[in-house]
């Protein structure tokens, strides 16, 4: 059956309006990520995240908030965390807080969605790290921590090891220019790579549902109340999607009538939890840890769901109603630019992705580093 050309640029409109309205937003966070990743680097952290079983899992849930990675990309960081010597706890918190939130998609979600849900994300991402870090390591048997020395090489380019190199010459490898520059490379170019095409799949998405699927039908099963959190749940759990991608699918849930408590299960889990990472969980934590930690993301969610939509009607927003207001403020040929621009970033992982879907990227396939797409 053809698919009709009416309902795919019905489709196409509203993912395009969507992309206008998110772009600048999304470049912004894209360029503070990169900066993150040459003056912080996510390696030096894990001589903080060894001892004590709970200022360590805060430090951690804290620590990973601001990272931009998905719930694929997460796990070789928290692997070498925990290797560095960070205890179950932290390594948990590190891999809740991470993909659940990231400068990234906190920056498209004030595009897209409202302030209130902007804070709302990753204070709920910090409290469900906390509690599934806590809970392993308040219910976890003692035993002797295996401490390695940390990582601290060059977060820049891995010019030095930091250990031969003192730190006073170190600081001379490379100015605030240059490391600008790489980390606006790094950036838009390998992470960037690493997550547009779930980016413009959430896009798709989101097309999809404002054209097709009937406001009655939202309203119906996913209006409000613990049943809408139980079928985000469900929805959430196994599929793999970035923060960046839920995003906008997020948005458009909530202006078919979703309740902004339902849409943000979605936001916690979808991110977080699916069944490729769960499965490398367990070798990481063990059973018992990632049992921890699935438990804890969908409590954890559905309590913040509950409490967030009782925090709309308290404030007197209608949450559809405010949903995308923030992109206004740019003007609109900003909003285009901003979308053409992205889209030219896009041109070469999109194209490397279908590439490999198809089978045509098999020569290169060990050419280069392997990505979460």
């Amino acid at each position: 059956m053809i698919f009709p050309v009416g309902i795919a640029i019905q489709i196409l409109t509203e993912a395009w309006g969507l992309l206008r309205a998110s772009a600048v937003y999304v470049l912004f966070g894209m360029v503070v990520a990169g900066f993150i990743r040459v003056f912080f680097g996510p390696s030096a952290v894990g001589r903080h995240l060894g001892r004590g079983k709970v200022l360590s899992v805060v430090k951690a849930a804290l620590l990973g908030i601001p990272i931009p990675l998905c719930s694929c990309g997460v796990l070789p960081a928290a692997a070498s965390l925990k290797k560095q010597g960070a205890n179950n706890g932290a390594t948990m918190a590190f891999l809740i807080s991470t993909p659940e939130s990231g400068v990234d998609s906190m920056a498209l979600t004030y595009a897209l969605l409202d302030p209130v849900m902007t804070v709302a994300r990753p204070v709920a991402a910090f409290f469900t790290a906390g509690a599934a870090g806590l809970l392993e390591n308040l219910f976890a048997p003692d035993r002797p921590e295996a401490r390695m020395a940390p990582d601290l090489s060059c977060p820049v380019d891995g010019c030095c090891d930091g250990v031969d190199c003192p730190p006073e010459e170190h600081r001379r490898h490379h100015s605030v220019v240059e490391k600008i520059r790489i980390g606006l490379g790094f950036a838009l170019g390998e992470l960037w790579g690493d997550i547009a095409s779930w980016f413009f799949v959430g896009l798709v998405l989101a097309g999809v549902i404002t054209a097709l699927v009937p406001d009655s039908m939202v309203n119906r099963y996913l209006g409000g109340g613990i049943h809408a959190m139980l079928i985000m749940l469900v929805i959430g759990i196994p599929l793999y999607i970035c923060a960046s991608g839920s995003t906008p699918i997020a948005a458009a849930l909530i202006l078919k009538g979703v309740s902004p408590g339902a849409a943000l299960v979605f936001l916690l889990v979808g991110p977080a939890t699916n069944m490729t990472s769960l499965t490398v969980i367990v070798k990481i934590l063990g059973k018992r840890g990632a049992a921890f930690y699935l438990a804890s993301i969908a409590l954890c969610g559905m309590i913040f769901g509950l409490v967030l939509d009782q925090v709309y009607p308290a404030l007197g927003i209608l949450p559809h109603a405010v949903a995308g207001r923030a992109a206004e403020i740019v003007p609109g040929w900003v909003q285009t630019v901003g979308a053409c621009v992205l889209l030219g970033f896009s041109v070469r992982p999109l194209s490397r992705t279908v590439r490999k879907r198809v089978g045509l990227g098999n020569k290169g396939a060990h050419a280069g580093k392997e990505r979460c797409v």
